[in-house]
C-alpha cells in the first residue's frame, strides 16, 4: 500500500529521494541523513547521489544489496515487490528513483507503485 511520506523539512520534492528514503528506513530525520550521506561521499571523493556512496552508507547501517530476480514474465513493479516481501525494511532502486518500503508498504512523495525496481537493499536482522 502506498503511504505518502516526505521527511524533507521544506517539503521539497525533487532531487532528494535518496535522503528521504534512507531517512525513512533508518528512522532518522532528513538533516542527519543528509549530513551523514554527504560525509560518506566526502570520504569516498564522490557525490552523495552516487549509487556507491549511498549504498556504502546503507551498508554501514546493516543493509545488504540484492538484485531483483528476473523470473517474472512481465515487468516487476514496486507494488508486486511489496506483496512478495510483506515484512522488513527495504530500499528499492529504479533507474531514476529510490523508494522506502516497510512491512509491505511503500513510502514516497507520490505513488510510485507502478515503477520497476532494478535492485533493493534489505535491512538484515541482527542475531
Amino acid at each position: 500500500m502506498y503511504i505518502e511520506f516526505n521527511s524533507n523539512p521544506e517539503n521539497k520534492l525533487v532531487g532528494d529521494c535518496i535522503v528521504r528514503a534512507i531517512s525513512k528506513v533508518t528512522n532518522q530525520d532528513w538533516e542527519k541523513t543528509y549530513m551523514e550521506v554527504c560525509v560518506q561521499g566526502f570520504m569516498m571523493h564522490d557525490m552523495p547521489s552516487s549509487n556507491s556512496v549511498w549504498g556504502g552508507y546503507l551498508f554501514t547501517k546493516g543493509f545488504r544489496r540484492y538484485i531483483i530476480p528476473d523470473t517474472y514474465p512481465q515487468r516487476y513493479t514496486v507494488k508486486q515487490f511489496c506483496k512478495d516481501y510483506p515484512k522488513g525494511l527495504y530500499l528499492l532502486a529504479t533507474d531514476q528513483h529510490v523508494i522506502a518500503v516497510e512491512d509491505g508498504n511503500y513510502y514516497d512523495t507520490w505513488d510510485s507503485g507502478n515503477d520497476f525496481p532494478l535492485y533493493y537493499w534489505r535491512k538484515e536482522i541482527s542475531k
